[in-house]
């Protein structure tokens, strides 16, 4: 699938131009006090001609034949560009959690690591994040080390999303 840039892209999202679209595929999680799980995910990275991407994500628990047993996590934010070449995101959960985060981009590779995370008073308490995303072989390949539950930062999930 060749991906043609839109006329109307804002230019201070040039750098993050290969994120947009409709991104489906497969992932694997695990974290200390949790069984190793599978799951399918959709994110979509859009825009509207201003200066920012809009993300949404929603993913599924899914058995080793990859069919869907339950409902995963939801969440949703805003990309845009921060002071000098960095990068802000914000993101909600529909857990509870509200994080700012900020990072750099290297060509198709964008890494990002928390600066806040609030939460509800039902919500897991999440100390710390990292979000690494790539471009490899066309695909949106993704990883997201937390700290929570007094666990040091620590992988959590990683997969790999085709575009459609």
């Amino acid at each position: 699938m060749v991906f043609e840039i839109p006329e109307n892209l804002h230019t201070d999202l040039m750098p993050v131009a290969w994120m947009l679209g409709t991104w489906e595929g497969n992932g694997r999680g695990e974290y200390p006090g949790t069984e190793p799980f599978g799951y399918g995910q959709q994110a979509v990275f859009a825009h509207d001609g201003r200066a920012f991407l809009h993300y949404f994500a929603r993913s599924w628990i899914v058995d080793e034949d990859h069919q869907k047993v339950a409902e995963g996590a939801l969440e949703t934010g805003f990309l845009r560009r921060g002071q000098g070449e960095e990068w802000e995101l914000v993101l909600s959960h529909h857990s509870g959690l509200v994080e700012v985060w900020y990072g750099h981009t290297d060509g198709p590779r964008l890494e990002l690591a928390t600066d806040l995370v609030a939460r509800t008073q039902t919500a897991e308490e999440v100390t710390a994040g990292k979000r690494l995303y790539g471009l490899v072989e066309g695909d949106l390949m993704y990883a997201y080390d937390k700290a929570s539950d007094g666990h040091p930062l620590t992988s959590f999930t990683w997969g790999r999303l085709t575009r459609t």
